[in-house]
């Protein structure tokens, strides 16, 4: 994929509750409702690297599984079917919410309706809702609907906040909103960087998001193996590593290839992307829940590879870093990912809520890794409730938890699938680490303690 692109994200026209995107594959409901196609891409401008599918826009309340199903053969999953999913209820029960933690959600033009959306949002699943800070760094331009980069952005955001809030209730949320969008190569990179530098100098901020990636092939000097553009970009997560601060970024969504808007392969052969495939970045990847209606497994979770694809694979940059000499084996000598899995696929997407654009005010269905990272992110604020600290960079306990089976709270995905697209070979869940699904997902319940415990002891 070209990395964090918005691919099948376009609104549609909405008659009854929704209807779906043409590009989606999937018929749109019996009631005539009608699919519009994709927006293409700007011709004069770079489309945004954001993550993410969309297929369901503009409903006027949430459905139930068995609704999604009948209208358009998806499942779609509420924030209280992700708490039983993801056994978090145990940890709400004793009072372990994120309460005192940091989330920094990073993203480009950020949403001018992102505090009215989360209380939306909190009052339709009995959430409590919580204020967003949120803070403009360079010169962010006034919201323009009509623009398709920040309409794009805008729902990343959305989708960003709320599933943060949605593991982490009791977290602050900081939005850091940027005015030059990401694409490929250093683009909007600088800009991103220099905020979260900001803001971890000045210690705000305990779990760091991000939905966002170019791949390593497009950044200057990469085809003579000069890597210096990326190397110049990392002083953030250098930063981050030195005060203690958990560092996130999606996988990707076209397993290990690029794809451009219309879901075309941009290269036949795998790629990996910047920032997830850094070292010093915790990589988040993506599966395909399979739930009921309250939210329990009716199948063990399998590989994200409906309408795109979880991203994994290779760096072409970096060397495999010491936390991965256990996995040898598969990643051989260059950095793997993903590390971690989180709920990502479309036939199994998130309901959210936006009103940023006026035209499609409402509740949608999302998927992508840009989903699973700021789900993770929750799960990391919890963490740091429960040490009373930052965890910190958290690979080597991932990796070591992993080993310790069901009591470390990874969760091994094993269904055999792999995360091919559009023609590109992929990677193959299998019991273990593989680099479809990282070391699987996680048991919060027992997972949270762990890593809150292993950041006491090393």
């Amino acid at each position: 994929m070209r990395p964090f692109r918005p691919r099948r994200r376009a609104a549609v026209a909405a008659a009854g509750a929704a209807a779906l995107t043409a590009a989606a594959l999937v018929a749109a409901p019996a009631t005539g409702a009608a699919a519009t196609a994709e927006r293409p891409a700007p011709a004069a401008k770079p489309v945004p690297a954001v993550t993410g599918h969309e297929l369901v826009k503009g409903a006027s309340s949430p459905l139930t599984i068995a609704q999604c199903q009948a209208n358009w053969g998806i499942n779609c999953y509420t924030p209280l079917q992700y708490r039983q999913a993801y056994d978090l209820n145990p940890l709400y029960r004793s009072g372990v919410t994120g309460r005192g933690r940091t989330i920094v959600i990073v993203d480009s033009f950020g949403s001018p309706t992102i505090q009215h959306d989360l209380d939306v949002y909190s009052r339709q699943f009995g959430l409590p809702s919580t204020e967003v800070q949120v803070v403009k760094w360079g010169h962010v331009p006034p919201f323009d609907p009509a623009d398709a980069d920040q309409n794009g952005w805008a729902g990343e955001t959305t989708l960003d906040v709320e599933m943060a809030h949605a593991v982490a209730p009791g977290a602050h949320l900081v939005l850091v909103e940027t005015g030059v969008a990401e694409t490929e190569g250093v683009t909007g990179l600088p800009e991103m960087m220099d905020a979260e530098k900001s803001l971890i100098d000045r210690g705000v901020g305990d779990v760091i998001t991000q939905s966002f990636g170019a791949t390593e092939n497009t950044f200057p000097g990469f085809a003579k193996g000069d890597f210096s553009s990326i190397e110049n970009l990392r002083y953030a997560f250098r930063a981050a590593r030195a005060r203690g601060v958990t560092v996130l970024a999606s996988s990707g969504d076209a397993g290990p290839t690029d794809a451009t808007e219309d879901g075309t392969a941009n290269y036949p052969y795998p790629v990996n992307s910047w920032p997830s495939a850094d070292p010093l970045v915790t990589s988040i990847g993506g599966t395909q829940l399979h739930l009921d209606e309250s939210g329990r497994r009716s199948a063990p979770d399998s590989v994200y590879n409906d309408y795109g694809a979880g991203g994994g694979g290779q760096s072409h940059v970096f060397a495999r870093p010491s936390y991965q000499n256990g996995v040898a084996g598969t990643v051989g000598g260059r950095r793997g990912t993903p590390d971690v899995s989180m709920s990502a696929a479309v036939d199994g997407g998130a309901w959210v809520y936006s009103s940023y654009d006026p035209t499609a005010v409402g509740w949608d269905v999302y998927g992508g890794t840009s989903e699973a990272s700021p789900l993770f992110s929750g799960v990391v604020a919890l963490a740091d409730q429960v040490a009373g600290q930052r965890v910190g960079d958290i690979h080597t306990a991932l990796y070591t938890l992993a080993r310790a089976g069901a009591a470390g709270g990874i969760v091994d995905v094993a269904d055999g699938t792999d995360n091919s697209y559009d023609g590109v070979t992929g990677y193959t869940a299998v019991k273990g680490y593989d680099m479809a699904t990282g070391v699987g997902t996680v048991d919060a319940a027992r997972f949270v303690p762990a890593l809150a415990l292993f950041s006491w002891l090393h």
